[in-house]
C-alpha cells in the first residue's frame, strides 16, 4: 500500500538531514504544507530550533501579485516562523531524496481572515461570529478560496495535491486555551452550533422556503436543554427532531449545495491550472453535514468530482465504507492514521491498523505527521512499513 507522511515546510529547510529520513520511513511521497493555519508545532530533531509557533494562516511560497492585486481578500505571508518559499525549499530536498511531493493545502480554516474581515465569518443563530471559519457561501469568500487553492496546490514539481477543509467548518475548533468542553455537544449540537446566519446563508433559507429569524429562534430553542446539560444523543434524526423535519431539510439543502458547488468549482479549477496527471484528493468526512477540516461530503458526489479522498482513521476504518461502496477503480481513498503517541496516535499497531483499512477498501495510507512524531514512534512506522513490502 503506498504511504505518504504529512509534513511542514520548517521540519524540512534548515535540516539537512530531514527528507532522507523521512525516505528511510519506507514513504513514497511527502504531503507537505503549502498553505496552513495558525500552530504552534514541535520539531523534535530540528537542529535549529525545537517549536514553532506560526501566528496566523499563511502560505508558505511567494504569491502571484497579478492574481490577488486589489483584491480585498487575499492569502498572507508567513512571519519569522519560515522562509518566503519555504515550500519551494522543502519541496526541492524531498524531492532529491526520491519522494513524490503533493501539496497540501487547508482552505475554509483562517482565522486571520476573520480577525481582520469579520463579515467574511461564520455568524450563528445566537450572533457569534466564528473567525476561524468563512463562510462559503459568501460570494467574495468562494472566490479568494478557489483561487487560493489553484495557486496553493499547483507549485512547481508537485504530483498533486490534498485539499482540506473544503467545504462547511463550524463551532469545533482547536483552538489555543480552548474553553468550549463544559458542556458537551453531540453530532447534533454541533450541528446547531455550526449554522450560519450571515447575510448569505440568511438569503439562501429563504431561497428554500424558510424565514431566517424564525430559523435562528428554532436553532436557539432547540438548544436550550444542551445548556441545560441535556447533551441530545443521535445524529440526523436528533436534528429533525429538536428543529423541525422540514426546517431541518432546508437547512441542510441550503449547506449541501453550497458544499457541493465549491468543491466541484475548486477541483475543476486545480485540474484547469494543473499538468495532465495531477491528482486531486479531498480530506473528507461520509456524514454531508458535519463541518470541519475533514469537510462533510456526498461520497458519490465527490468521488465524481475528485480523484479520491483522505479520510480519517485514527478510530479504525469504518469511515472508509460510504466511499468504498462508491468508489471506482481508479479511485484513490487514502485512509489517514495518527502516528504521534502524544496525539493519540498508535504506531505500535500501524501495520494491523493499515491492513484492516485494506480490508475495508483504502488503496493508500496517510501518515499524520512526520515532523511531530519522536524518533521512537517513526522508528515504529519504518518497521510497519517495512513489514508490508
Amino acid at each position: 500500500m503506498r504511504a505518504s507522511a504529512f509534513v511542514y515546510p520548517w521540519d524540512v529547510v534548515g535540516d539537512p538531514d530531514a527528507a532522507a529520513r523521512l525516505a528511510a520511513l519506507g514513504v513514497r511521497q511527502a504531503t507537505l504544507a503549502s498553505a496552513y493555519h495558525s500552530t504552534r508545532a514541535l520539531t523534535p530533531r530540528h537542529p535549529r530550533h525545537r517549536v514553532v509557533t506560526a501566528r496566523h494562516a499563511a502560505v508558505l511560497y511567494p504569491v502571484d501579485p497579478a492574481r490577488w492585486r486589489g483584491r480585498r481578500l487575499r492569502p498572507y505571508a508567513a512571519g519569522d516562523w519560515a522562509p518566503s518559499d519555504a515550500y519551494g525549499e522543502a519541496a526541492h530536498a524531498l524531492a532529491g531524496a526520491g519522494l513524490d511531493v503533493h501539496t497540501w493545502v487547508v482552505l475554509a480554516h483562517n482565522s486571520r481572515l476573520g480577525e481582520e474581515f469579520p463579515d467574511t465569518s461564520v455568524t450563528n443563530a445566537y450572533g457569534d461570529r466564528y473567525p476561524w471559519a468563512p463562510c462559503i457561501a459568501q460570494p467574495g469568500t468562494r472566490e479568494y478560496l478557489v483561487d487560493l487553492a489553484v495557486e496553493a496546490a499547483v507549485r512547481p514539481g508537485a504530483a498533486g495535491t490534498e485539499l482540506e477543509s473544503l467545504g462547511w467548518y463550524g463551532f469545533a475548533h482547536l483552538h489555543a486555551h480552548d474553553k468550549t468542553a463544559g458542556v458537551p455537544l453531540t453530532d447534533a449540537g454541533q450541528y446547531l452550533m455550526s449554522l450560519c446566519f450571515c447575510p448569505s446563508c440568511r438569503d439562501g433559507y429563504a431561497h428554500h422556503g424558510l424565514d431566517p429569524d424564525g430559523a435562528a429562534a428554532a436553532v436557539r430553542r432547540a438548544l436550550e436543554p444542551v445548556w441545560r446539560g441535556e447533551a441530545p444523543t443521535g445524529g440526523w434524526e436528533t436534528v429533525e427532531r429538536l428543529l423541525g423535519a422540514e426546517q431541518a431539510a432546508a437547512t441542510r439543502a441550503w449547506r449541501d449545495s453550497v458544499a457541493r458547488s465549491l468543491q466541484s468549482e475548486a477541483v475543476e479549477a486545480v485540474r484547469a491550472a494543473a499538468p495532465e496527471g495531477f491528482r486531486v484528493l479531498l480530506h473528507a468526512d461520509p456524514v454531508p453535514y458535519h463541518a470541519g477540516a475533514n469537510a462533510g461530503v456526498d461520497p458519490g458526489h465527490v468521488l465524481g468530482v475528485a480523484d479520491g479522498v483522505v479520510v480519517p482513521c485514527a478510530a479504525g476504518p469504518g469511515l472508509l465504507a460510504p466511499f468504498a461502496a462508491q468508489a471506482s477503480a481508479k479511485s484513490v481513498l487514502a485512509a489517514n492514521f495518527t502516528v504521534v503517541r502524544g496525539m493519540g496516535g498508535s504506531p505500535a499497531t500501524l501495520g494491523e491498523d493499515m491492513a484492516r483499512a485494506a480490508g475495508a477498501g483504502a488503496t493508500e495510507a496517510r501518515l499524520y505527521h512526520a515532523g511531530l512524531a519522536s524518533d521512537e514512534d517513526l522508528s515504529l512506522v519504518t518497521k510497519a512499513l517495512a513489514g508490508r513490502g
